[in-house]
């Protein structure tokens, strides 16, 4: 098998750690099989966008969803370390309100799958973090929503030093209690 896939408190959301080839020339691994990801995971994606973002230590991204064309996402980190964030806004899921959270680096390697009807974000641990993520569906500016990144009723204990840098929608997302959410 070229990943272990791992079951997370959020129903859906896995943590993936691919088998990594490593010797003195380098490493490789398979970022993404769609065979093997369908075996192991349960899911049949088709991703249909990859972004690519860098991010300062401290800068702060999310809690972004998609209330239209919600988007399952394939997350991980070719260069620095982040703590990555995923709140359910599935309203008739167990967990609904709830959240997860873990570090992805450069040097561990892991992936996170999340999968729609969750906001998702990260806050970069360190400078010149970047993040690359597939998509199934694509982006859509007019249906994104941002839910408050330290609303106290989902209480996200993110791993910052003070405020972080955020961008004025995140700044202004919505609280849990209005925040337009899934069925």
């Amino acid at each position: 098998m070229a990943i272990t896939v791992i079951s997370t408190p959020l129903d859906g959301v896995k943590l993936i750690e691919p088998k990594v080839f490593a010797d003195a020339r380098g490493f490789f691994f398979e970022s993404f099989n769609a065979r093997e990801f369908a075996e192991q995971t349960g899911e049949q994606v088709e991703f249909v966008q990859d972004n690519h973002s860098r991010s300062s230590k401290g800068v702060l991204r999310g809690l972004h969803y998609q209330i239209q064309h919600p988007q399952g996402k394939l997350v991980r980190v070719a260069a620095g370390a982040l703590y990555d964030v995923v709140v359910d806004l599935r309203r008739s899921s167990t967990t609904f309100g709830q959240w997860y959270g873990v570090e992805l680096s450069a040097e561990n390697k892991r992936q996170l799958w999340v999968p729609a009807g969750f906001a998702h974000g990260f806050v970069s641990l360190v400078d010149g973090t970047e993040m690359l993520y597939k998509t199934t569906d694509y982006w859509y500016p007019e249906h994104e929503r941002s839910l408050l990144w330290n609303d106290p009723a989902i209480g996200v204990e993110w791993p910052v030093d003070g405020e972080p840098l955020l961008a004025g929608k995140d700044a202004a997302g919505a609280r849990l209690a209005v925040a337009e959410v899934f069925e």
